[in-house]
């Protein structure tokens, strides 16, 4: 199943073409699947396969065809403080994406047949938690799997508000299914060869809505024991938090909001901390994790305007009285001006650009007539002072120009290189959750605790 969308050369660009197709619609859906490359839950040998939409499955471990868990997550509804159950759980792929939206408050719990599968699932969440920088931009919900069949659950568990099967459900488990779930929850789900949608709305009332046609392996039915019974799974256990892992969640969350912004803590459902901001704060950037990229704003210039004895563009000056922007710089430098003239003339050229006009015979129209200019301020007298004050105050006017014009100049390059189509420079993220946490004045072990024992 799957193939609906492009392959993509990363996880970024997968997500990209999922996006484009309207299969991922919501901001924090988004968010969750490019925190998680799909290719770090492939075996390294089949890792080129991962940014296609496909499904995949070697052995007992596989993996839906991203199309799929896009509809999934879409459907679920998730926010934070949810209590959610996977079916079928598998490499725990859904589930971390789940956990990113979940918050630490949250229930992520997981079902899933096979004991290797489950062994290799843990696999991944530790290497999650341990390397990946999505880590420290938001609030987890760590998932906890038990092994067993999803059809072995005893009657009088425990509810869930969000519950998803990853295997096609034949007609008469579905109301074993519906059973999971809480009034107002969602359970989503292979029924009939659609993926469903049933929404619980009372103690005996529900609401179905088919979502798209899929084809999955169904459940496996359950073996009875040797006492003709099946052999119950017992639901993972609920723990009470330590006052010494709700203090390092409480840390981390004051550190993270800072970072985010320093602003009141926000409330509410796009919040994956109770008080907190979390998912909707967390600064993912579209192109990944590791790296941000500088925007580049163009600003229009219609005036030159003189700074310290030179010359720069400012926006909205008012045109000199002769039309021209020959004018002279502290009593002389036309020649520099007509030179500078001549170079962003040659830039426009090259860039096609969209405000030199050109003429009938296909030249290029006169650049300087297009950014009218002021003439420059006859320089003042210098005041006299005693002791030589004024001069003093002159050299720092000087000083403070020439930083001025060096700060528009850099911005200036910037903007032109942006015009220019030229590649902006990407920069590696700074993690800045850790460093303020390895900047706490505590002793390294607590530092470390507070770190997750994370690798650099």
């Amino acid at each position: 199943m799957g193939g609906a969308v492009s392959a993509g050369e990363d996880n970024d660009e997968l997500i990209d073409n999922l996006k484009e197709a309207y299969y991922i619609r919501s901001f924090l859906v988004e968010r969750a699947f490019r925190a998680i490359d799909r290719a770090d839950y492939y075996l390294d040998e089949y890792r080129e396969n991962a940014y296609k939409d496909l499904a995949w499955r070697h052995g007992n471990i596989h993996l839906s065809a991203p199309c799929i868990y896009s509809e999934v997550m879409e459907a679920l509804d998730l926010y934070p403080g949810l209590s959610f159950l996977n079916l079928g759980s598998g490499t725990g792929y859904l589930s971390t994406m789940v956990g990113l939206i979940l918050g630490p408050f949250g229930i992520n719990h997981g079902v899933e047949l096979h004991a290797d599968v489950i062994e290799y699932a843990y696999q991944k969440l530790d290497n999650f938690i341990k390397t990946s920088d999505s880590f420290d931009k938001f609030e987890f919900c760590e998932p906890c799997f038990v092994a067993g069949n999803c059809l072995e659950i005893p009657p009088h568990s425990r509810q869930y508000d969000r519950v998803y099967c990853g295997a096609g459900v034949q007609k008469e488990y579905e109301s074993y299914m519906k059973n999971l779930l809480k009034v107002g929850g969602i359970l989503v789900l292979p029924l009939e060869e659609k993926l469903t949608k049933i929404t619980r709305t009372g103690q005996s009332s529900w609401e179905t809505k088919k979502i798209i046609s899929v084809s999955f392996a169904p459940l496996v039915l359950p073996k009875h024991g040797t006492n003709g019974k099946p052999k119950a799974v017992p639901l993972p256990v609920l723990e009470v938090r330590s006052l010494q892992e709700l203090a390092r969640i409480s840390i981390r969350h004051t550190l993270r909001v800072t970072r985010d912004g320093g602003g009141a803590p926000g409330r509410g459902r796009g919040s994956s901390f109770s008080v907190g901001r979390g998912l909707a704060g967390a600064s993912l950037h579209k192109y990944g994790p590791r790296f941000k990229r500088r925007r580049v704003h163009r600003r229009h210039c219609n005036g030159v305007v003189a700074v310290s004895g030179r010359q720069a563009p400012q926006a909205g000056a008012a045109p000199s009285a002769d039309g021209n922007n020959n004018h002279g710089r502290g009593g002389g430098g036309g020649a520099d001006e007509e030179e500078e003239d001549d170079e962003r003339e040659e830039r426009r050229r090259r860039r096609g650009s969209r405000k030199a006009p050109r003429g009938p015979a296909g030249e290029p129209g006169a650049a300087a007539a297009t950014i009218p200019a002021v003439p420059a301020a006859p320089a003042a007298p210098a005041a006299a002072t005693e002791g030589g004050g004024g001069g003093e105050e002159e050299r720092e006017r000087g000083r403070g120009g020439e930083q001025e014009e060096r700060g528009r100049g850099g911005e200036q390059e910037e903007r032109e290189r942006g015009s220019r189509g030229e590649a902006v420079r990407a920069e590696p993220a700074v993690n800045v959750l850790r460093e303020r946490i390895l900047g706490l004045p505590l002793p390294e072990p607590l530092k470390m605790y507070l770190l997750y024992y994370r690798e650099k």
